[in-house]
């Protein structure tokens, strides 16, 4: 059954059939009025001009990366060239996958804004559709790629199961490694190009000059649109593309040991790609599921589909497990005896640990719920009782997912060792199509709402638009829940292949280059979380400036009778987030391959322990703090809110106020720093993983 590797690169192939399929259905659908077209069409250029010029800078940092990757590698005449030629093919793969998603997610914002006009259930259908090219993008590169690669290199290098698998697998490092560094890149890129936008729309357009939310008279209101598809849509394409790959990598090293033993199989090197498989078309069926009525709630529609899919593959991974596991009562991998019945465990095990972390960040983050409604009563007091209140709720959010994330490690590892916690994390990540096309839907409604309130459509379409864009900010929330979380243990599979790979036995932390690792990579988290914020706030500086002056200098542009200069807003963002992003991305890259070349393969892994550990932590309390912002304001646009005392406080009253400036502060919390946290501990495992041979003891 070891042919079923061909089944990868063939579902790669149907996922990005499927897109394709999706992708021209959208095209066909009605764009609406020719206003409509305009603003979508500014929308458009900008995201595409951004892309290109992210994607030009780029090109140099991976032509000169692959490089070096050659030479390093070059004692090895036939590894050094694979892994090179896999670093630029798995970056070119990411951002192709960016760039796909971009393309239909800009399409598919203004038709769903005319498909309100008729009603909430083919608007869903839009944007869902939309959302699920992203999807299915980002699992059909990541499997044609990773399992064209794989196959092509075995049948170029096998000279024995031993060395020639090794050889394969150190070449497919290179492939993550190249995802990774571009999902850096474009997450932080996209978080300070939507933030120093959304921030000046924000200060200036609402609390300053009392606008709405997307009014066309402001100049921000353009580039606040365009950085949702460019953070919210190609900046989450490219962090799941990589988790998806890094966990499929991460699973495939660990079971080298299996493969390497007496019976020589390579089912354990081979199932994670046909998990991975599985998974991607469960996706695929789940996106059927995802309908609902006039009148719906369009939450449940989505989580049908994405609960559906996470149901049939537990189902379908104790088959597949059993189809490809070595004959007998189990193998031994890593000291521990591991069952086909013990894999399909740990992958359930993931699926359940990502289901509950999504739930968790949803009652933490959700419009209605008791920890957001906490924050919206503070605010009656001010601004400072709001930031507070946001910032208690944050730090405490962090307690239930990390809990669940220890017993998601524990029980897997138990059943199944580190093979087990690299299966959970892939597990986990198995149905990520479809999870990224829920998360991808978001921006969409976001942006269909932004569209029917600049082109004025009647009340009952932004009605519609304001009820996608609700579900919209929760399944944002959820889908940063679900990619942290999925961070943590995709970061936890690669740290245990570094180890093998490197081939130390353990980490001492008694040693003091050791623990000296570990503080420098708990400190790390902080001082790229500061560098992100602090590029938010002086972009957003620019960003206030340029909006001020056009209100004060364009005569009319307050009253509606001219209009704004809004490509000047565009290039700001755009230029604050393409200089900006250099240096934190460089820190990400630079600092394990330092730690490890002058300290040792033991110090590298205390600064892995130190990276994953704080990163994890401030991720969580960053998102749910932000998310947890964002509602909280929500709160007082839908009809007001009502506090405690049954007082009710609606737009523009103080407590509004005080709750957009907690929001403004939540913005590069849960859309710049936070987000770009997963990729930073999941790159410099995969950093690590790739030089470990160089290092190895």
């Amino acid at each position: 059954m070891e042919s079923l590797i061909y089944a990868a690169p063939a579902v790669g192939i149907i996922a990005l059939t499927f897109a394709l399929i999706k992708s021209n259905w959208i095209q066909r659908q009605d764009p609406g009025n020719q206003e409509m077209v305009e603003i979508a069409g500014a929308i458009r250029e900008g995201a595409m001009a951004f892309l290109a010029r992210e994607y030009k800078i780029l090109t140099i940092f991976v032509v000169i990366v692959a490089a070096i990757l050659g030479v390093a590698n070059s004692q090895d005449a036939e590894g050094s060239p694979l892994i090179a030629l896999s670093f630029i093919l798995g970056a070119t793969a990411s951002a192709l996958a960016g760039y796909f998603g971009m393309r239909v997610a800009t399409a598919a914002n203004v038709r769903t804004t005319a498909a309100a006009k008729t009603g909430l259930a083919p608007a869903l259908q839009i944007a869902f559709s939309g959302g699920s090219v992203m999807g299915m993008s980002v699992v059909g590169l990541a499997l044609l790629g990773l399992g064209g690669l794989c196959i092509t290199y075995s049948s170029l290098i096998f000279t024995e199961a031993s060395s020639g698998l090794t050889t394969t697998l150190n070449a497919l490092t290179g492939f993550s490694m190249g995802a990774s560094s571009i999902a850096l890149f474009a997450r932080v890129g996209g978080g300070i190009y939507t933030k120093a936008a959304d921030v000046g729309a924000d200060l200036v357009g609402k609390v300053e000059s009392g606008l709405p939310e997307d009014d066309p008279r402001n100049p921000a209101v353009i580039a606040d649109n365009v950085g949702d598809n460019v953070g919210d849509v190609a900046g989450m394409g490219a962090d799941l593309f990589e988790s998806f790959v890094g966990a499929i990598l991460g699973a495939m090293v660990l079971g080298l040991g299996a493969a390497t033993g007496s019976d020589g199989s390579l089912g354990p090197v081979i199932l994670p790609l046909v998990i991975a498989a599985g998974g991607t078309l469960c996706s695929i069926l789940g996106t059927f599921i995802v309908r609902t009525k006039e009148g719906g709630n369009p939450q449940h529609a989505l989580d049908m589909g994405a609960f559906g899919s996470a149901g049939v593959m537990a189902g379908l991974t104790f088959f597949l497990a059993h189809q490809l596991w070595p004959a007998g009562e189990g193998t031994k991998i890593g000291g521990i005896i591991v069952s086909a019945t013990d894999v399909g465990i740990a992958t359930v095990v993931g699926l359940a640990t990502g289901v509950a972390v999504g739930m968790i960040t949803s009652h933490y983050c959700s419009l209605n719920q008791g920890p957001v409604n906490g924050v919206a009563e503070q605010s009656k007091t001010g601004t400072a009782t709001n930031i507070i209140a946001g910032l208690g709720l944050g730090m405490r959010s962090t307690a239930a997912p990390i809990l669940c994330i220890v017993a998601g490690t524990v029980i897997a590892a138990e059943v199944a060792g580190l093979y087990g916690v690299a299966i959970a994390a892939l597990g986990m990540l198995s149905t990520t199509g479809i999870q990224l096309a829920v998360d991808a839907y978001g921006p969409i409604a976001d942006n269909a709402g932004g569209i029917a309130e600049m082109s004025h459509q009647e009340k009952e379409v932004r009605e519609r638009t304001d009820k996608l864009d609700a579900v919209g900010n929760t399944t944002a929330a959820i889908g940063k829940g679900f990619a942290i979380g999925s961070a943590a243990m995709t970061a936890l599979a690669l740290f245990a292949a570094f180890i093998q790979q490197s081939g130390i036995s353990g980490i001492d932390i008694s040693q003091p280059r050791v623990i000296g690792g570990v503080f420098i990579g708990g400190m790390l988290p902080f001082l790229f979380s500061a560098m992100a914020m602090d590029a938010v706030g002086e972009a957003a500086m620019e960003m206030i400036e340029e909006v001020r002056r056009q209100f004060r200098e364009i005569p009319g542009l307050l009253e509606g009778t001219a209009k704004p200069d809004t490509a000047r807003c565009v290039d700001i963002s755009t230029s604050a987030a393409l200089k900006r992003m250099i240096l934190p991305g460089a820190l990400a890259i630079i600092t394990p391959v330092l730690v490890g070349f002058t300290a040792g393969p033991e110090s590298l892994g205390g600064l892995l322990a130190g990276v994953t550990i704080c990163g994890v932590l401030l991720a969580l309390f960053m998102s749910n703090a932000g998310g947890a912002w964002d509602n909280a304001k929500k709160s007082f646009e839908g009809g007001g809110h009502k506090m405690n005392d049954g007082s009710v406080h609606e737009k523009g009253s103080d407590a509004h106020t005080a709750a957009v400036v907690g929001d403004t502060v939540g913005d590069p919390f849960k859309d710049t720093a936070g987000p770009s946290l997963n990729i930073l501990v999941k790159l410099m495992s995969v950093v690590a993983l790739v030089i470990a041979p160089l290092i190895a003891v």
